[in-house]
């Protein structure tokens, strides 16, 4: 595959004015309605911060229906899903990422018989073709997604002018910019990589511009056996990415950072910003209500015309199959890929939605993102159509060892080869 999925986000964007991703531990405290029938759901859900108004929405319009609902980060929920599901333990609703990048994704879930068939439900019939492709597993619609999501840097508008300097527009200026910043006591990036599916946003970043422009075609020679990481453009990307290291582009201790403490610097100006998804601008105003946002693409090319930014669909819901609350479940799918529901998902997480005709506000930080779009200036999330989670799980923890000196990029992609040709 190669531009399909940005056609789609482009479309997606223009018809309505692009998914990982939270942070924290979260629990409802006043869920409990007494009689443990169908009026109490269950769900599970990676989109702290969003995820809290609807649930209050839901239930202002379903009177006498309480959602239990807990919130957790990817790494910790992609580890806890399975296992639940192949128990029997899983709640009737969960959070499930598109195609097959990760643990958590739809075709991993699917394949298996754990999530219910969606295919009937009026909202999977609007999908464009290119959102199929990574919602569905042979043929049949298993992830309600509601958003569109894209990966860039994001900065502080007070820290940025307070500091003097200008966001890069090219590669030459990037490393400038850092030491610049640096030189001031204020890095240019916060980067919380303790929490390992934060590593990839930099390279996706940085690897949207190296390989994509001149090599549109890359991810269907490499599901052809036509290519490899080996030796691409992914290796350029990951150089860069280590050079922004090593020169200072990011606080101390990336290694022992959280992305809820990486967070905290961005909002709080004591980093310029952070590289990260749109969806992490509700995040930094709550912890800093006064503050204001703008996201710009990291380049990674002095060629501004061939600047791309990674765009698709984030993550979705998806229903358990053997949930004993099917009729509840499937009311709440359909109130998230409503008007109303996708208006409060995405204004509260700063997103796009996914359908038109939400009547939802983009969010004035995203101008960027809606510019990109509209030109057809993006590339999907790398991961997505990968052939497995291992794939994606080899990248994450080989970019952790890597930085704390114990691997190299030549054993990282030799390794990212072996496990892509392994297949499903």
């Amino acid at each position: 595959m190669n531009r399909t999925l940005p056609k789609f986000v482009a479309v997606g964007a223009a018809a309505a004015l692009l998914a990982a991703c939270a942070g924290g531990t979260q629990a409802a405290s006043d869920s409990e309605d007494g009689d443990g029938g169908s009026k109490t759901l269950t769900l599970a859900s990676v989109d702290q911060g969003s995820i809290e108004p609807v649930v209050q929405a839901f239930e202002k319009a379903n009177p006498g229906v309480k959602v239990e609902f807990t919130t957790s980060a990817a790494d910790q929920y992609q580890q806890q899903i399975r296992t639940q599901l192949a128990s029997g333990t899983a709640p009737d609703v969960m959070s499930v990422w598109p195609g097959n990048g990760n643990p958590g994704a739809t075709y991993v879930l699917a394949k298996p018989g754990y999530l219910m068939d969606l295919s009937d439900q009026p909202w999977a019939g609007k999908y464009p073709d290119a959102l199929k492709t990574v919602t569905q597993y042979e043929g049949k619609t298993y992830n309600a997604v509601y958003g569109l999501n894209a990966i860039g840097a994001i900065y502080n508008v007070e820290a940025l002018e307070k500091s003097g300097l200008e966001a890069p527009a090219t590669w030459s200026d990037v490393i400038p910019f850092c030491q610049a910043a640096a030189e001031k006591k204020t890095p240019a990036f916060a980067l919380g990589i303790q929490d390992n599916w934060v590593t990839q946003l930099v390279l996706y970043s940085l690897v949207a511009s190296t390989l994509y422009p001149d090599d549109p075609d890359f991810d269907t020679r490499m599901a052809d056996g036509q290519a490899t990481f080996t030796g691409s453009a992914w290796e350029q990307a990951l150089a860069k990415y280590q050079e922004m290291f090593d020169a200072g582009c990011f606080q101390k201790d990336p290694l022992g950072t959280s992305y809820e403490a990486s967070q905290a610097l961005a909002a709080d100006g004591r980093t310029l910003g952070v590289v990260q998804g749109n969806w992490i601008v509700s995040l930094l105003k709550e912890k800093n209500p006064d503050a204001s946002f703008t996201f710009k693409p990291l380049p990674a090319l002095d060629d501004e015309a061939k600047t791309l930014i990674p765009a698709a669909a984030g993550a979705g819901y998806g229903i358990n199959a053997k949930t004993k609350n099917k009729d509840l479940a499937l009311k709440f799918v359909s109130f998230v890929m409503s008007p109303e529901g996708m208006k409060l998902f995405v204004e509260a997480q700063g997103g796009i939605p996914a359908l038109p005709d939400s009547g939802a506000e983009v969010d004035p930080t995203l101008q960027d993102v809606a510019t990109y779009i509209n030109d057809d200036r993006t590339v999907p999330f790398m991961d997505q159509l990968w052939p497995n989670p291992k794939v994606q799980q080899t990248m994450l923890s080989g970019l952790q060892e890597i930085f704390s000196g114990q691997s190299t990029g030549k054993e990282m992609f030799a390794a990212m080869d072996s496990d892509y040709e392994a297949g499903e």
